[in-house]
């Protein structure tokens, strides 16, 4: 082939959180490991352009069964408490690791010792890749991958991608694959979340791998009008008023977004954080300075001055749903293939119902750990058969298109039609059986369309199969939200406002051309509570 040709035991694919430490560990077991992110790592995704709250808990009994009980019915009772205690365990070392061994400056309190349930997403990054490099591992920045490869008996055996910086293909043979690649926020405009369109959940499912978790996925974050940064949790702070100076009543960050969501589609909503005194105010820009600088910049006192607010659709970034994990390693049903981070289903240790940072910050290190060695021990197992298999391209929507070819910049249309289905209020946010119907119609058609003539030459292929990443993500969304006729964490349904205990399963999805869902029955899911709750939508 033309470009760059790599033989490797372990590909990772991403640049955040998840990604570093999957690569990380790979080389520390003693893999070779390619790094190859769509962005420059570091830098690029979710994470490094923010700060985020960390699940670390100190291993106290009491304090461990705090953590644990203290999401499960948000969650509906869906998360597993075995993998809830593996990743408090596992965040613990982890984090403990980045103060020792990646000498994160972790702020102290008072009794001066150091406060590590948190990290600033620039500083956490920039010494994550300066690890992940001093280990061995090759990175490959601006190299967005376009599809994964197989073996003629279905295994992932490598990817190929496009080196944006050099104008050329490249592809890279591996013994395993970890998909680190993040959610799916629709290119909403969310902070750090354009390059989050779902490419992972699309390269898994070419190749047979299923979807959990995608009903929970109308995750919308709290922003200032015009603004990117969705700092949610500093709402809690706020009043929210009508057009007319009146409070807005009912409405709030947790519990009470809803409430704005209905009043944004007539008039516009404004805000003040009038509810934090002065301690908290300090300790605010402490901890998020960047949620600060739109205000600064604009003159705006946001504790004292009204300001207008919007809200951004973070789909499965903020949401839990994602790659179905088979395995403690994080494998998933296809061999060779891992998932780690937003990529993957978070249901495991957070059921229905999660946030920006906390658990999925957790997550995001624990699975990246326990996929980066999988990964590894996958290669090594292989020998040296793995850089002498035949590959198989797996890719399709967007790269062979299975009628005529339609314009080079088709994509812009099928995202224009996958975001008027998915970042609307009132059908992705306030979802009803007969709109989520409807928009799944327009969506199937839309997919049909990419299928047949989605084509792009050059650099534009990496955003024709972004294009179709999102189109496949939005309609498993709207298949399991569909499959969910409950009320359940995340997974808000307007015509049936009521939590049923028939439903305490988990619902995965998969298929291209023909989406399907079925039920899964827990067998180590937290105990739902005998009455079904009622959940304000």
């Amino acid at each position: 082939m033309t470009g760059l040709d790599l033989t490797t035991d372990v590909l990772v694919v991403g640049g955040g959180p998840a990604a570093t430490w999957a690569a990380l560990k790979a080389a520390q077991d003693g893999a070779d490991v390619v790094l190859a992110d769509k962005g420059y790592c570091g830098t690029s995704g979710a994470t490094a352009s923010a700060g985020t709250g960390v699940w670390y808990v100190p291993p106290e009994p009491a304090a461990r069964e705090a953590a644990m009980a203290s999401r499960e019915g948000l969650g509906g009772y869906l998360a597993d408490r075995r993998w809830m205690a593996r990743v408090l365990d596992q965040t613990y070392a982890g984090v403990n690791e980045l103060a020792a061994a990646g000498r994160y400056p972790f702020p102290t309190g008072p009794d001066g010792k150091q406060l590590r349930n948190g990290l600033q997403g620039p500083e956490y990054m920039r010494r994550m890749r300066i690890r992940v490099q001093r280990a061995g591992a090759r990175v490959l920045d601006h190299s967005p991958v376009t599809e994964l490869l197989t073996d003629p008996c279905g295994a992932v055996a490598g990817a190929r991608g496009h080196r944006r910086q050099a104008g050329q293909p490249y592809r890279v043979r591996a013994g395993a694959v970890v998909l680190a690649t993040g959610g799916c926020a629709f290119l909403s405009g969310a902070l750090g979340c354009n390059v989050n369109t779902g490419d992972g959940a699309l390269f898994a499912a070419e190749v047979g791998a299923e979807m959990s978790g995608m009903e929970f996925s109308g995750a919308y974050g709290i922003a200032p009008e015009g603004t990117s940064v969705t700092k949610t949790a500093f709402y809690s702070f706020a009043t929210f008023y009508h057009e007319d100076g009146t409070v807005l009543q009912g409405a709030a960050s947790q519990g009470g977004r809803s409430v704005i969501a209905r009043a944004l589609l007539s008039e516009k909503v404004y805000c003040r954080l009038d509810r934090a005194d002065e301690a908290a105010r300090q300790a605010m820009r402490l901890a998020q300075p960047n949620f600060f600088l739109t205000f600064d910049r604009l003159g705006i006192d946001p504790f004292t001055q009204r300001f207008a607010v919007t809200l951004l659709a973070e789909g499965t970034v903020r949401g839990t749903g994602g790659i179905r994990i088979t395995g403690d390693d994080c494998s998933t049903t296809v061999p060779g293939l891992y998932a780690a981070g937003d990529a993957a289903t978070r249901e495991l240790i957070c059921g229905g119902f999660t946030g920006g940072g906390s658990h999925n910050a957790a997550w995001a290190m624990s699975s990246g750990i326990w996929a980066g060695r999988g990964a590894a021990r996958h290669a090594r197992s292989l020998g040296a058969r793995a850089a002498t298999r035949r590959l198989v391209a797996a890719g399709g929507a967007g790269l062979r298109p299975t009628g005529t070819p339609g314009p080079a910049d088709g994509f812009r249309e099928v995202v224009a039609a996958v975001q008027a289905e998915v970042l609307p209020y009132e059908k992705n946010y306030l979802r009803h059986g007969e709109r989520l119907t409807a928009s799944l119609e327009v969506l199937d058609s839309v997919w049909q369309q990419s299928r047949a003539s989605l084509h792009a030459g050059g650099g534009d292929t990496i955003r024709a199969r972004q294009a179709a990443a999102m189109a496949a993500h939005a309609r498993w969304m709207y298949a399991a939200a569909l499959a969910r006729t409950e009320t359940r964490g995340m997974a808000k349904r307007l015509d049936f406002p009521a939590q049923d205990p028939g439903q305490h399963h988990r619902i995965r999805a998969g298929g291209l051309d023909r989406v399907w869902t079925r039920a899964e029955p827990l067998t180590n899911a937290s105990a739902t509570p005998a009455a079904p709750l009622e959940v304000a939508s």
